[in-house]
């Protein structure tokens, strides 16, 4: 009964600092934002002038409609995340799309921003829907397949997210009969499918989901890299605990339309040229970087050949 009782009262204080519901609940002093970054603490990021693109289909089409549309997710705190009542996004990941948009020569408040489920990333490439994406999407080869990948601008690792009492779970290998929440579609799902076949996996569309089931005793885990666990950690810090240490290596790309090679150089060379000049930590510093994980060294650039 204690258990059921003190789980809704988190729940409920949960669902107001992610932002996934509205409700009427406050936060400890000293917390982290509850909606995100502060908007005067974000980087400007200077608009290309000039730029020109017209072996890119996809930039073709941006130029014509006046504004690009990006691809992103909006329960990621301190990554993407979508304030309810404004339909603001906000997170690092929202900053990369912002300076990228920049780069190329389009002005970072034109973008038009689109929630994308992770099973749904590469249609939405592939149909046109969204001109690129940018969300916690690891580079792989599959995916190659079918999307091409800027980047990488980040590498992540894939851990464990456990309630702060949890002092049975300290690595995967502690996973067996339990039961470990993830997004359906996600490279974090399959990885536990394959390598840990003892744990019993639930899968749901979003990861806040995921962290809900996780404060109502109805799963025993959340796994994803920790770069999305940190951000929810740190929301709740008496309730939440990121445990053991990341068990892969999860680089983050900007997913942009297969075959779309000018595109993808195109920014590959705007990351370049953000990281050198300092707004790529700075626009970690005012997001990300507000979990208390200082800023890492970018991982470098994987320019690889069209058509491979």
């Amino acid at each position: 009964m204690f258990r059921t009782t003190r789980a809704s009262a988190v729940l409920a204080l949960l669902t107001v600092l992610l932002g996934v519901a509205v409700a009427v609940a406050c936060g400890k002093e000293g917390s982290p934002p509850s909606k995100g970054p502060a908007a005067d603490k974000l980087p400007n990021y200077e608009v290309a002038q000039g730029f020109q693109l017209p072996e890119s289909p996809t930039w073709t089409r941006a130029k014509k409609r006046g504004y690009l549309i990006v691809g992103v997710k909006e329960d990621q705190p301190y990554l993407g995340e979508k304030d309810p009542a404004t339909g603001a996004y906000s997170g690092f990941d929202i900053e990369i799309a912002r300076m990228m948009s920049a780069s190329l020569g389009f002005d970072p408040q034109t973008i038009r921003f689109r929630t994308i489920a992770s099973a749904n990333r590469e249609t939405a490439l592939q149909n046109g829907q969204i001109d690129f994406y940018v969300g916690t999407y690891t580079i792989n080869a599959n995916r190659r397949k079918l999307v091409g990948f800027a980047g990488p601008y980040y590498m992540a690792g894939q851990s464990l997210l456990v309630r702060a009492d949890e002092n049975d779970i300290h690595g995967p290998q502690d996973l067996d009969g339990k039961r470990v929440c993830s997004v359906t579609g996600s490279t974090p799902y399959q990885r536990i499918k394959e390598d840990f076949p003892k744990a019993v996996l639930v899968a749901y569309d979003t990861y806040s989901v995921c962290v809900d089931n996780l404060l109502t005793y109805q799963v025993d885990a959340v796994t994803t890299d920790d770069a999305i666990l940190i951000g929810y950690a740190a929301k709740l810090p008496d309730e939440l605990k990121v445990v053991g240490k990341p068990f892969s290596e999860e680089p983050y790309g900007i997913g942009v339309p297969h075959g779309d090679n000018a595109l993808r150089f195109a920014l590959d060379d705007a990351l370049e040229a953000r990281e050198k000049n300092g707004d790529w930590k700075k626009a970690y510093e005012a997001t990300l970087g507000l979990s208390g994980v200082p800023a890492p060294t970018p991982p470098p650039i994987d320019r690889y050949p069209a058509g491979s």
